[in-house]
């Protein structure tokens, strides 16, 4: 008996010595009650565990005038999985972690006129196609030519690492150049493009079935029905209500979150993703003076879960790499930052009409891997589609290019976060 009652206890767990004699009926209460409480205990001491840890690694990090990000990233390296096994399972971490990327997206969408989305959207697709077909080429060359990776692992490494990061490119970028210079409009615009272009190869190379091609192909035409739905929605509804009871600023904040939310999760219902319907639901607000009053109020907590989300990156990572793996990833990451900043420099030149310091700031901005990347990598990996070794290789290249990209722009161009004081900008 008890060693059928030890083959159910979650993993790690000790049996109290005074529960091995009692009837089985108890023990199966003891576990639902262990269930229920576990997860929060666990929950508590990795929350210590994290802004305690980002606390005491951000001071060292701020005294030694690096990026702060920087010590969340690497907080997740040394206490995740990998590293002190502090925090055992960073699953519901990262689960958490994606409302800071779903946040960043309703505060974008806030600030971004419908009308100016639109302009800039026909000026920087075809630059944002070209830029990432040739990144994904160079890296597919690179890796089936020089390290054999097979073909179709390979196309899909050069799609992963060819997007740009938008938590990281607009976490670097001051309030004022984000929202009122054409730099953070252009940047936006091209960031949407790519999410929209990584949600058509999610369905495009994971779903096993030929329905996905067919959803690939709705997938603008879903876009725009679920916008015209939001902003009617937003236009009869959310500002009649939030109008009556504007002097009650918790009750903008309540109203403003839960549409947030749920906007983000009728998207993913919809076929679209979290942080495409929580960016539509951000700009179906954004003709209203009152987005402003709510952009400020959601700040703080965008934060605390963008930390969690770069917490939750370098937790994710096995540091321990083959040779011939990690030249692969010190190569393809090569490509990426040294490459794509100057092709889009180019591109937004030649085919934008950008003046050459707007188009060099914003190549260099957005010249790394992106978040997706892991998303991909995962994905692709639990369809069977790609080995571990491949997702290692995407998963490091991105991390890698996160590192270097921040230390490019924020010692290089206007931060919120630089260490010197004549680049600190919000």
């Amino acid at each position: 008996m008890t060693a059928s009652y030890c083959d159910t206890l979650p993993e790690n767990r000790a049996i109290p010595t005074c529960l091995i004699n009692y009837p089985e009926e108890f023990r199966s209460f003891n576990d639902k009650v262990y269930a229920v409480q576990g997860p929060f205990e666990h929950l508590v001491l990795e929350m210590a565990v994290i802004f305690g840890g980002a606390s005491l690694l951000g001071t060292l990090f701020v005294w030694l005038k690096q990026p702060i990000i920087l010590a969340y990233i690497c907080l997740g390296m040394l206490v995740g999985p990998y590293g002190l096994n502090v925090v055992i399972n960073d699953g519901h971490i990262e689960a958490v972690s994606t409302m800071g990327i779903i946040l960043l997206m309703f505060l974008l969408g806030l600030h971004l006129h419908p009308r100016n989305l639109l302009k800039q959207l026909k000026q920087t697709a075809l630059v944002t196609f070209l830029c990432l077909s040739a990144i994904g080429v160079m890296v597919w060359a690179v890796l089936v030519l020089l390290f054999s990776f097979p073909l179709i692992e390979a196309v899909i490494a050069g799609l992963a690492l060819s997007f740009s990061s938008t938590v990281l490119s607009l976490k670097l970028i001051p309030t004022t150049t984000l929202h009122h210079k054409r730099t953070g409009e252009v940047m936006i615009s091209i960031l949407l493009f790519e999410d929209i272009l990584a949600i058509l190869t999610i369905l495009i190379l994971y779903s096993s079935n030929g329905g996905a091609h067919i959803d690939a192909m709705l997938l603008p035409l879903k876009t725009c029905a679920f916008a015209l739905g939001a902003w009617c929605f937003v236009r009869y509804v959310l500002l009649p209500l939030m109008g009556r009871f504007d002097i009650i600023s918790e009750y903008i904040f309540l109203v403003s979150l839960g549409w947030c939310l749920t906007a983000a999760q009728l998207a993913e219902s919809f076929g679209l993703s979290h942080e495409i319907g929580a960016f539509i639901a951000g700009v179906s607000i954004a003709t209203s003076p009152i987005s402003l009053f709510i952009a400020e109020g959601l700040k703080p907590l965008r934060e605390f879960f963008l930390i969690l989300f770069f917490f939750s990156v370098g937790a994710q990572f096995d540091p321990i790499l083959k040779s011939h793996l990690l030249m692969a990833i010190l190569l393809t990451s090569a490509i990426v930052l040294i490459t794509k900043p100057i092709l889009f420099k180019y591109l937004l030149k030649r085919l934008a009409g950008e003046r050459n310091d707007n188009a060099g700031e914003m190549g260099l901005r957005l010249g790394q891997s992106s978040e997706f990347s892991l998303l991909l990598a995962y994905g692709a990996m639990t369809a069977g589609r790609i080995q571990q070794e491949t997702a290692l290789l995407i998963e490091g290249a991105a991390i890698l290019t996160f590192i270097v990209s921040t230390y490019l722009v924020v010692f290089r161009l206007p931060t919120p976060i630089s260490p010197s004081k004549e680049l600190r900008s919000d």
